[in-house]
């Protein structure tokens, strides 16, 4: 069995990337760093798990099993689950307890799993309910406009809603061109 990824890009203000594979006998990749968060839906031997994704500050590689699928959504920076805190989920994941064979559970609330082609319904629900927020004041620094606001403030914001500094956000914005240019 070949190996298989394909992504896609949504109509979701709250969603940057929705991506899917399957691991074939030739899988074993390395994931860039990344300063995005991600949840992750992977299908392994007929059982299920559902993970937050915490930013990746090095290149890491992954091993998944022969079979194993998954779909997962990129969040853009700014965009959070105040129920769980991303900076403790750096380099890391978080997995999410199974409420049943077919829904988990985020935040005391139960949800379906979504799929690779309904998961902007999934993510208008988070939205709804306040479990998926954006903190405009990201949005604002990273064009280069902070807000009229301590910037003490907006450092701490800005580190509650991506888990990493602005810095360390540039750092890997600037490898990653980096790593595009080479290419």
């Amino acid at each position: 069995m070949s190996s298989l990824f394909e992504g896609r890009e949504s109509d979701s203000p709250y969603i940057e990337a929705v991506w899917r594979g399957r691991a074939g006998s030739d899988y074993a990749p390395v994931c860039p760093a990344s300063n995005r968060w991600h949840l992750l839906f992977l299908r392994q031997n007929g059982r299920v798990k559902v993970s937050v994704e915490g930013p990746l500050t090095k290149a890491t590689p992954v091993t998944q099993a022969e079979g194993t699928e998954w779909f997962g959504v990129t969040f853009p920076l700014g965009t959070f689950l105040p129920s769980v805190s991303i900076r403790n989920l750096l380099d890391e994941q978080a997995i999410l307890p199974l409420a049943a064979k077919t829904s988990f559970e985020l935040a005391g609330s139960s949800f379906q799993f979504p799929d690779y082609d309904n998961v902007e319904t999934f993510v208008e629900r988070l939205v709804r309910e306040d479990l998926l927020v954006f903190d405009p004041i990201v949005k604002a620094a990273l064009a280069g406009q902070p807000p009229e606001m301590s910037l003490r403030t907006v450092r701490r914001r800005f580190l509650l809603a991506t888990g990493l500094t602005y810095k360390v956000i540039a750092q890997i914005e600037r490898a990653k061109q980096a790593g595009d240019l080479l290419e």
